[in-house]
């Protein structure tokens, strides 16, 4: 096999997308906007559902080396002064199983992948962005940022919630604001915290997750309006006073923010997109065709499941458009099912009434391993994880 692709974007996505057509045969070339290796500092979880496709291209182990495996897949919930509610298990897929849920700093999951695209031989063209796309015979001809143009068979558009590629060949699909807001900061690990916590408070919810034998970090979700800017320089200051009311483990973690701390704050976007996901040789994945709200854990599974279900269909059909069209059909159900259930979750955590928010807590051990469960027994059925080759 001698055919170009080109993927814009070198997110979880992207860099996923190029480990799998690379493994595939395909010539392969990414590029990104950032003038330089440079992602976000704050921290993400990956369940054992989306390691199971790291696996497929070689990245889990390295993965789960740079990052913090909770092999038990315990999730501790606690209400906000830190009284236990109930504990529940994450399940470990796959044969050998992945870890049930794996942590790790964001910036150490870029460095992994960045790793493997090189040893690989992958060229990574930092600083550019694609202006405009054309397709011509067979092929896609790419203008790019830098005044250079770049033919391929293939354009896979990862580039994110704010997408370039689909501002081009899609402009009247946009992200929609979800009216909520993520917290996150980055801390020393006390050796006692070994699972995943997640604590729930009136509307809001904050999170603790171990990312590295030394680190861990807070994730906390709260209604923000739309079109609320906060100064970074105060993010510190404001991710305190917003959890003023948290005590039990995450006390600590919120006095301590400061001026130095690793804050992050993001306002929480979706993409709700129709098929199809591709027009002719251009296709969108991740984020920049499905992003979710955070509820669910998800995002990084779906970006990775994308790369290696493309890969698969590119390798089956012996026609790339049926490929791309077979990819959308079949990855839209679940990524609908993730995005539905995540709008769930975040409903119920937004409860600011304290009589219904009390009543849900009273009743949420009861079911609350049987949700997980039944989550992910939706996602094995969807998933194609298992599909014939």
């Amino acid at each position: 096999m001698n055919k170009k692709v080109l993927i814009v974007g070198a997110g979880i996505a992207g860099c996923s997308a190029a480990l799998a057509l690379a493994r595939a045969g395909w010539h392969v070339t990414v590029i990104e906007k950032q003038p330089q290796w440079r992602f976000q500092s704050s921290g993400i979880f990956v369940y054992s559902n989306g390691l199971q496709h790291f696996r497929q291209i070689g990245a889990m182990e390295p993965l789960v080396q740079a990052g913090f495996a909770i092999a038990s897949g315990r999730n501790r919930y606690l209400d906000q002064d830190g009284r236990p509610i109930v504990d529940v298990a994450y399940p470990a897929l796959g044969s050998p199983p992945a870890p049930p849920i794996l942590g790790i700093k964001r910036a150490e999951m870029h460095r992994v992948l960045s790793g493997l695209l090189t040893a690989l031989g992958v060229p990574v063209q930092l600083g550019s962005t694609v202006q405009a796309l054309q397709h011509h015979g067979s092929g896609v001809r790419a203008w790019l940022s830098d005044g250079s143009t770049h033919d391929a068979d293939l354009v896979v558009g990862a580039d994110g919630i704010r997408s370039g590629v689909r501002a081009l060949l899609w402009p009247g699909v946009q992200p929609r604001y979800s009216d909520f807001g993520v917290w996150r900061s980055v801390h020393r690990r006390p050796a006692e915290l070994v699972d995943k916590v997640m604590m729930m408070g009136l509307g809001k919810r904050l999170g603790i997750m171990p990312i590295s034998h030394e680190k861990l970090y807070l994730f906390g979700t709260v209604a923000e309006p739309e079109g609320r800017w906060i100064d970074p320089a105060l993010w510190p200051e404001t991710m305190r006073a917003r959890f003023a009311e948290f005590g039990g483990p995450a006390r600590p973690f919120l006095d301590e923010l400061s001026a130095h701390s690793e804050v992050l704050y993001t306002a929480v976007e979706e993409v709700v997109m129709p098929l199809p996901w591709h027009q002719g040789r251009v296709v969108l994945i991740g984020d920049a065709a499905h992003a979710s709200t955070p509820f669910m854990g998800q995002g990084g599974a779906l970006a990775v499941q994308d790369a290696v279900v493309l890969a698969r269909l590119l390798a089956q059909e012996p026609s790339l458009p049926a490929a791309l069209a077979a990819f959308g059909e079949r990855r839209m159900p679940l990524c609908r099912f993730v995005q539905e259930a995540s709008h769930r979750v975040g409903r119920a955590g937004a409860e600011q009434d304290p009589v219904r928010h009390a009543e849900a807590m009273r009743a949420f051990p009861a079911h609350a391993q049987a949700h997980v469960d039944d989550f992910y027994r939706r996602l094995h059925e969807l998933d194609e994880l298992d599909a014939p080759v």
